[in-house]
């Protein structure tokens, strides 16, 4: 009996052997190699500088990496597949020529490097520079709205956030270079304007003439025009850059601020000032104050910068200018803001941000004073969560409080307030799915309360999104694929701005 049961047994495991091999003709999936290659591998250009376009193929994702305080970039950063990369090389006014290298990777393949060269400036015969005049004539073309009827075109709007303002570069904090493909999935979102956080310090030739590298201001203007061209109204401004202006609204700053404040708005004027009303200014970002004092020298700062924009003339003369209020908080702009004065009458509006309470919008680990609020709202106060809500009045009353003190003060006497900023972080908290649950419906109701209550209140919403969404980010939009990559989060975000009402 052991022989006949052992015979047949042997043939079976033999035959499933044989079946496990390959057969002739028989295909077997492997996992491909990573393959990655670029053309060409080297370049050169000419001492104005330019583009030129390197064909990258590969069958995975690949980055690329260089020093981000270049006088060149490139088009992409991180891409999947076969893409055409295009190297951005800013003109040479080196009188020797220049080198640089970017490298191009991906895991399982040898690095590539692109060499590239450029030609010095020619001493002899230089480029005459291109002159813009001073002042031109008043231009109303284009820009017919005051600035409560423009405020109210603005049904939605959204910062682009940790990216023109980031020190070090446009990439260095970790978004990718904007594209018109991102500004277009935020117009087709329902978004119709976008705050453009800017740094203009770092881009500065000399810190003596104060004078904007030409190649930073195109750059601004190819993502003011991605807006523009979107029919996207722009809210272009000076962010924290360093804090120059920022933390020194000091009596003995006053001086050496206010002549830089007057230069680099100047120059941004000029530059931009052919824009029709799309495009708004505002003076500053988060200007700290903490006294009248400080206010005072804060309102000179702003007299300066508006008096910088109407002085170029054309449609500046009628621009809508955003004024900030001190530290853009909500109580010190109620107590101690007045605003400079214009020759253009009812072209301005004023500016704040809410992030409040910062427990639950922005803090992002316990402290000794105290902890993270997960929750927000009279309906999400879980028995089991104690400390992890508020505690003090800064739920719904009080968004409405601080609102209508904005209400009183400006909307009421025909100024607009732009909401610069608000937001509120999302939290992992998946330890505990009912918290986590919660967390996530809280979240969404904050955000479409406040967008809410600001627009029923006469204040302009502007979302900040810093980038990617990601565990302790307000992202709202995936840059790396140009689409919502938080639909809850942009779900309360639409609803708020579509039961909200101007009082104007």
């Amino acid at each position: 009996m052991k022989n006949i049961l052992f015979f047949p047994l042997f043939w079976i495991v033999v035959a499933g052997l044989w079946s496990c091999e390959k057969q002739p003709g028989e295909k077997v999936f492997e996992e491909p190699d990573v393959t990655l290659s670029a053309d060409p591998l080297t370049l050169s250009f000419k001492a104005e500088g330019g583009t030129k376009t390197i064909a990258v193929s590969s069958n995975t994702t690949w980055t690329v990496s260089y020093d981000a305080d270049s006088w060149f970039y490139t088009s992409l950063h991180t891409v999947k597949g076969d893409a055409n990369l295009t190297l951005y090389v800013e003109q040479n006014t080196l009188t020797e020529e220049r080198s640089g290298s970017l490298t191009i990777s991906t895991d399982g393949a040898d690095d590539i490097t692109v060499s590239f060269t450029q030609e010095a400036a020619t001493e002899e015969d230089p480029e005459e520079p291109v002159l813009i005049a001073d002042w031109i004539e008043p231009d109303h073309t284009g820009m017919e709205s005051d600035a409560l009827t423009l405020a109210s075109k603005i049904r939605m709007g959204w910062n682009l956030g940790n990216t023109l303002e980031a020190i070090g570069g446009e990439t260095a904090w970790g978004n990718p270079r904007t594209s018109n493909d991102l500004i277009l999935s935020v117009k087709n979102a329902g978004f119709n304007g976008v705050r453009l956080p800017c740094a203009w310090n770092q881009y500065l030739e000399n810190q003596t003439t104060y004078k904007i590298k030409d190649s930073w201001l195109a750059r601004v203007k190819e993502v003011i025009d991605y807006c523009v061209n979107n029919d996207m109204y722009v809210v272009l401004n000076i962010h924290w850059d360093g804090g120059w202006l920022e933390n020194n609204c000091t009596v003995d700053k006053q001086v050496e601020v206010n002549a830089k404040q007057d230069s680099i708005w100047k120059q941004i004027a000029k530059y931009f000032r052919d824009y029709d009303e799309h495009l708004l200014f505002s003076g500053a970002n988060e200007p700290n104050v903490e006294n009248q004092e400080q206010a005072n020298v804060l309102k000179v700062y702003m007299q300066t910068f508006v008096n910088a924009v109407r002085a170029t003339g054309g449609r500046n003369t009628y621009r809508n200018l955003i004024i900030p209020g001190p530290s853009t908080d909500i109580d010190k702009t109620n107590q101690f803001m007045s605003l400079p004065d214009d020759p253009t009458p009812s072209r301005m509006m004023a500016e704040v941000h809410y992030y409040s309470p910062y427990q639950f919008c922005l803090m992002s680990e316990d402290a000794n004073w105290g902890k993270m609020y997960y929750f927000w709202g009279a309906e999400y106060h879980l028995s089991d969560a104690a400390g992890r809500y508020p505690d003090w009045d800064c739920e719904e009353d009080y968004v409405k409080s601080q609102f209508g003190k904005m209400k009183t003060k400006f909307v009421d006497n025909g100024i607009p307030v732009i909401l610069g900023e608000y937001a509120a972080i999302w939290r992992d908290l998946s330890y505990n799915t009912v918290w986590q649950e919660k967390h996530n419906e809280s979240r969404v109701y904050f955000l479409r309360y406040v967008t809410e209550q600001a627009k029923n209140y006469g204040l302009v919403p502007f979302y900040w999104d810093p980038g990617t969404p990601a565990n302790m980010s307000s992202g709202v939009f995936n840059r790396y694929t140009d689409t919502v990559g938080d639909q809850p989060a942009y779900d309360g975000l639409m609803a708020g701005a579509q039961n909200g009402t101007y009082p104007y």
